[in-house]
């Protein structure tokens, strides 16, 4: 088992917020409708992707009926959607859905990761879970070769950030802003890019769009090659 895998093992195991832990557990009991045959994950989810990325995706958190369902990170939900269509276009992915576990989807070059590793309610962790997440998160990436991190919205910037300061030395004050399409050069020289994060109130209205989200891919690609 690699350093990695033992990892994961620890995070899926992780008990550490009773509120998190009693929202994930009871969303698993209870289901939604449309997946009352599933076997739900309902536990904390690791990362996903390749382990030699030199890109590495940041998150905020499992969605109920995504990842605490299916155990994989964007997975089972149309965010995994809009996100692994955009990542295939830019030959990350080798497709552009996202169904379970066992759908054949495989990342080249690139890794996701997330601020929070359980569904919290409302999609909204709070800061003291975040926290107690945090360990996982710097202890993930220093397993991954990642030399642009890939913030998908404000709450995965401020983690990786913080992440950075934490690991790599302190980060100029006032911190960088979150934005679309934001870039800044952390200390240990690796690239931090933001992008609105995939979720349906972006994508559903119109706040990002495919073309918006390849654009930012496409600085990405540049910045790996660079």
């Amino acid at each position: 088992m690699t350093k990695l895998e033992k990892l994961h093992q620890e995070i899926i195991a992780c008990r550490a917020c009773p509120r998190l832990v009693a929202w994930r557990e009871e969303v698993a009991r209870v289901k939604r409708r449309a997946y009352r045959d599933w076997d739900y994950w309902g536990k904390p989810v690791p990362g996903f992707g390749d382990p030699k990325a030199r890109l590495i995706i940041v998150g905020l958190a499992p969605a109920a009926h995504g990842a605490n369902r299916t155990g994989r990170m964007f997975t089972g939900d149309r965010s995994g959607d809009f996100l692994y269509a955009g990542l295939q276009r830019a030959g990350f992915a080798n497709q552009g859905h996202s169904e379970h576990r066992d759908d054949g989807l495989k990342l080249t070059d690139a890794f996701i990761v997330a601020a929070g590793r359980c569904a919290p309610p409302d999609n909204k962790p709070l800061p003291e879970e975040l926290a107690r997440c945090a360990p996982f998160l710097d202890r993930e990436m220093a397993l991954l070769p990642g030399r642009v991190l890939l913030a998908l919205g404000a709450i995965g910037w401020n983690a990786a950030l913080a992440s950075a300061a934490r690991t790599g030395g302190p980060i100029p004050t006032p911190r960088p802003a979150f934005g679309h399409g934001a870039e800044f050069r952390l200390p240990d020289g690796r690239w931090l890019v933001g992008s609105y994060h995939v979720s349906q109130q972006n994508t559903q209205t119109g706040r990002l769009t495919p073309a918006m989200f390849d654009a930012v891919m496409k600085r990405v690609r540049a910045l790996l090659e660079t």
